[in-house]
C-alpha cells in the first residue's frame, strides 16, 4: 500500500504510529522530518512569501470570494507516485487544500485512489481520527496503543488540578490577529483539560472573527496568541497591531504577565500528539506555579513579557 497525505495533521499521526514507511506524497507544509524523507505534492502559491496577517486574510478571501483554491498539486509527482490512498480534509479550505480540490487532481490519474477526509470537529474527534488512520493502514493495535498513551498524559494534567484543587481561570486563546480570531473546534476543549475556559470560543466550530470591545469587556486572566501558521517569531511580527489598541495595557492578563506567544501546531494542526502538547503547554500558561514543561515544549511558547526584556 502506498499513502499520501495532503494535511499535515495526518502525516504527524502516521510518523507517531512509526507507520511513515507507507507514505509517500506530502504537503509543503509537513513536519520537518517528513520533508527531509517524503515527496511533496501538495503546493501554495503563498509559499516563500512573507504577507501581514491582513493580508493574508485578504488573499483568502479575494480566492474564496473567487471560487478559487490557493493550493495546487504537483500532477506529474502525483503520478509518479500513484498512491492507493490520499488523506485530505474539509475542516478549513483556508488552511489546507480540501477534498474538492483533491478530487480534481485525482480525476487526471490512470490509477484512481480511495479519497478519505479527516475532518475532526472535537478533541474526541482527533483521537478517532487516529484510530481512522490505523485501521486504513491496517495497524489497529498501534492506532489504540497511540491514543491509550496520549489520553495518560491528559489524565496527568487533570490530576495535578484536582490534587491542588485548582479553579478554572479564563481564558482567551487568538487564532488569528489582524482581524481577530477566536479558537474553535478542539482547541475550547483543550483549554478545559488545561485547568482554563475560554467564553469567547467556539467548540466543535469555526473560529471567527470577535471585536476587540467584546475582549476588553470579557477580560481574560489568560491570553494565548498562537495565529494560524505562526511560529513565535512570525507572531511577533504582528504583536504591534494588539499593542496599539488603547485598552490593551488594562487588560488583566497583560497587567498579570499572562499573555503568552506560542507555536501554531500545538493548536490549529491537529494531530493528537501535538494537541496533547498545546494542552500540556497551556496547563503550564494558565497555572504555572503547578506545572513543567519539557526543553522541547519550553521553546514552543513564551511569556510575551520575557521576550519584550530579552530585545
Amino acid at each position: 500500500m502506498i499513502v499520501s497525505s495532503f494535511l499535515p495533521a495526518v502525516t504527524q499521526m502516521i510518523y507517531d504510529m512509526g507507520l511513515q514507511d507507507l507514505l509517500e506524497g506530502i504537503t509543503f507544509e509537513c513536519p520537518a522530518q517528513a520533508l527531509n524523507e517524503k515527496t511533496p505534492v501538495v503546493r501554495c502559491v503563498l509559499e516563500g512569501k512573507n504577507y501581514t496577517s491582513k493580508e493574508i486574510d485578504t488573499l483568502f478571501s479575494n480566492s474564496k470570494n473567487k471560487g478559487e483554491s490557493l493550493y495546487y498539486v504537483d500532477q506529474e509527482k502525483l503520478e509518479q507516485i500513484l498512491p492507493d490512498v490520499i488523506f485530505t480534509q474539509d475542516v478549513c479550505e483556508v488552511c489546507q487544500i480540501d477534498t474538492e480540490c483533491t478530487a480534481a487532481a485525482v480525476s487526471m490519474l490512470e490509477k484512481t485512489p480511495e479519497i478519505i477526509a479527516i475532518t475532526p470537529q472535537s478533541l474526541d474527534d482527533v483521537f478517532d481520527s487516529v484510530l481512522t488512520i490505523a485501521k486504513v493502514l491496517g495497524q489497529e493495535k498501534k492506532g489504540k496503543a497511540h491514543v491509550d498513551a496520549l489520553m495518560q498524559r491528559i489524565d496527568d494534567v487533570i490530576d495535578i488540578q484536582r490534587k491542588n484543587r485548582l479553579q478554572p481561570k479564563s481564558v482567551l486563546l487568538l487564532e488569528w490577529i489582524d482581524p481577530l480570531f477566536n479558537c474553535g473546534h478542539w482547541i475550547s476543549h483543550q483549554i478545559a483539560y488545561a485547568g482554563g475556559i475560554d467564553m469567547l470560543s467556539h467548540p466543535s466550530g469555526d473560529s471567527i472573527v470577535i471585536p476587540w470591545d467584546k475582549i476588553v469587556k470579557y477580560n481574560p486572566e489568560v491570553l494565548v496568541i498562537a495565529p494560524c501558521g505562526y511560529t513565535v517569531a512570525r507572531t511577533l511580527e504582528d504583536m504591534k497591531f494588539l499593542e496599539e489598541k488603547p485598552e490593551w495595557n488594562s487588560l488583566r492578563a497583560v497587567q498579570n504577565n499572562q499573555v503568552y506567544i506560542a507555536d501554531f501546531d500545538m493548536f490549529t494542526q491537529p494531530s493528537a500528539s501535538t494537541l496533547v502538547n498545546g494542552i500540556e503547554s497551556l496547563a503550564k500558561m494558565i497555572h504555572p506555579d503547578y506545572y513543567k514543561t519539557s526543553p522541547e515544549l519550553s521553546s514552543k511558547f513564551y511569556n510575551y513579557k520575557d521576550l519584550l526584556v530579552s530585545k
